[in-house]
Formats: structure tokens, sequence, C-alpha cells
């Protein structure tokens, strides 16, 4: 039997928070339409203190969840693709599936920053081809807003928080994912990177004197490599698939910058009413990007089932990848009842979490004292 990996239900969560061109250029010297003629980004989201990477994620996921017939315990696996994690350790992904109450699934984080989330859906989508698992949710989250020195006028004005969800299922219908491209050039790397709180630069009081826990980048360079790299990937992965460039119905671009997205649409003689575009409203969301700007598409009907369809992006690393999809998920409607069912879920894996945060701190007295009998013997 061929297992086809198809994308069942897909999720998306944003900050409440607006922040427009004309709050940035309160705080540095910059104006609404030099950010708007240099990048098409025109306002982003920004988390407030209560939100993270992690809690967004989340409700990506319940969103994702809520278009599928999938409970989250029969889930086999979790991925969160991000470049901002809760923590270096655990993973973002293990509380995201101690949050939704996917008890079952294995859950990891995926570092290709921008990229991510390609990488993420190409491997669980492959596992499922392999007949290795039946399911997996794969989640890019952001909370860049964080890791921003907002005095540099190069870097804050790009970026945004948010998260985007796909769940991917195992189906004998033909269709779904078709190819993937992964590529990575790591002599690149101080292209685009955050220099402190790794082994090699860890935490210390000059590393924060110095922002060097923020984002640091050569934009022209990264620019230069965008530009390249989008138009290449597409038709690697396109050839891949046994698709003509021009039989494809819709791009969705990672959503850094418009005229990255206009050069890719030259060099690949497509018109730009073929790629998906609301960086306008959200900025640059890295491995967020791609899924936020999937689920928008999707919701207005710019995707529809039978559609040929290309993911498409490039982060730090340098990475890059493109993924082709025949798109054939249902038109799945959120009911009332879902939206409830959603809310008992969520209340539920909160209680089974405490449940066993307390069971293993019982465990821990009763090993401590047993333990301390032998010591004693």
């Amino acid at each position: 039997m061929t297992n086809y990996a198809h994308i069942t239900g897909w999720g998306m969560a944003v900050p409440d928070h607006v922040m427009t061109n004309h709050d940035i250029a309160e705080m540095v010297d910059t104006n609404h339409d030099w950010i708007v003629s240099r990048t098409g980004i025109h306002e982003r989201r920004i988390a407030d203190e209560k939100e993270s990477t992690a809690s967004l994620a989340t409700k990506a996921a319940f969103r994702a969840l809520d278009r599928t017939d999938l409970k989250p315990n029969e889930l086999d696996l979790v991925i969160v693709a991000t470049a901002t994690p809760e923590h270096l350790f655990p993973a973002t992904a293990c509380l995201v599936q101690d949050n939704i109450g996917a008890i079952n699934a294995g859950a990891f984080d995926l570092s290709a920053a921008c990229s991510g989330f390609i990488y993420g859906v190409s491997l669980a989508s492959q596992s499922i081809q392999s007949g290795a698992i039946k399911s997996a949710l794969v989640i890019g989250s952001e909370t860049l807003s964080r890791f921003i020195n907002w005095n540099d006028r190069g870097t804050c004005i790009l970026f945004g928080d948010g998260a985007g969800a796909f769940v991917i299922e195992a189906s004998e219908e033909p269709g779904g994912y078709l190819a993937s491209v992964m590529r990575s050039d790591g002599s690149g790397g101080s292209l685009l990177e955050i220099p402190a709180g790794g082994s090699q630069l860890p935490a210390s009081a000059e590393t924060v004197h110095n922002l060097d826990h923020t984002i640091h980048m050569n934009g022209r360079e990264v620019f230069r490599f965008a530009t390249r790299v989008m138009a290449g990937a597409t038709r690697d992965v396109s050839e891949r698939a046994g698709i003509k460039v021009e039989e494809l119905d819709m791009i969705v671009p990672h959503q850094a910058n418009q005229r990255i997205i206009q050069a890719a649409a030259r060099g690949l003689d497509l018109p730009m009413e073929r790629f998906v575009m609301n960086l306008d409203r959200y900025g640059n969301t890295s491995s967020a990007s791609i899924p936020i700007a999937a689920c928008e598409a999707i919701e207005a009907g710019k995707i529809t089932p039978g559609d040929k369809i290309v993911l498409v992006g490039f982060g730090a690393g340098l990475t890059w990848g493109a993924l082709a999809l025949e798109w054939v998920a249902p038109d799945r409607r959120i009911s009332t009842t879902k939206r409830q069912r959603r809310r008992l879920r969520a209340r539920w894996a909160r209680l089974r979490s405490y449940y066993r945060r307390f069971a293993r701190w019982v465990e821990g007295l009763l090993f401590g004292a047993v333990v301390e009998e032998d010591e004693d013997s």
C-alpha cells in the first residue's frame, strides 16, 4: 500500500498588538514611506508579556487540529520549527505537546531559521510516506521581537511575531506532499545571526552590553542570496514533482521582503498574482511566515483542491528549500461544537499536566525515603 501525506488541518495565531511603521519611526530615524519602499511592510504583530513562542504555537496547533477529525492523543509527532525557542532546552515542541495533550507523540524542535517550516513539513511527510508514522503536527512559531535591537533601523523594521501550523496525515488518496529540496551553506552563517547565547559565546554582562543577543544582519548580502535561491529552489522542486513551473497554481514564499518576492516572480516568468503575499501586515515572522501566509490564502479561497502549489523560503544558516504539494484538503468549517471541544481539550491537557507533575513530586518523595532507608541500613 502506498502512503500519501496530506495536509488535513491548518491554523495560525498572531498577537493582538499591532506595531505600525509610524510607531517605529518614533524610536529610530526612519519613516513609513522609506520602510514600504524598501520592504513592502506596513505593520507587524508584537507579542505581549504573557505571550511566548510556545503559547502562540499552542493556539495555532489547536486551530489546526480543529480542522481535522484527529484527537491530540492520536498524533505521532510534534515538530516546532523556531529560531526563538522558549528555552535552549527543554524543546518548545515538548511544551506544546504537553499543552495540547498529545500524550503519544514524540516532539522536537527544528532549527533552520526561516526555512524551518519547509524542513519540518518535508521530514514529517517523508516519515508518513515511509510508514513510520501516521500523523504529525508541524508548527512554525516565533517571537522575534524579543531578539531585536530596537535602535537598529536595518533590522527592527523587518520582524514580527506569530505562529502557523499544519496537521499532516497518511492517506491512500494520491496527492498531498509531492517533493521537496532542502539546502544549506554554512559559509554564510555570519550574514544573519544572533551571536551570543550558545556555547561559543555564553551569556555574560559583556554580551548583554554589546547587544550580542539581538539579530545581526548583513542586509545587502542576504538580499543577494535570497534573490538567487528563491527562483532556483522553485524550479528544482517543480522538476522533482514532475510539474512545469508555468503549471503552478500558487506559490507561497517566505515573507521577508516584497522586492525579493518580485525578483523571484521575474526569475520564474510568473505573474505576481500567483504569489501569496501578506508581509505588509505581519512583516518577517521567520519560520511562521509561510504557514501564516498559507492559512490566509486557504481561507481566502486562493488555494483550492487540485491546485499545484510550492512553498519556498530561505533563512539564516544559510538555509533554503522548497516543497511541492497537490492540495487535496477538504473544506472543513470550524463549528461551535469544535470550538467548545478545543477549550475542553485545553483545560483537560492542563489538568493532565498538573496531575503528572504532582505524581512526579510524590514519586520523588517516596524514592527519596527509600534511598534514605537504604543509606541508614
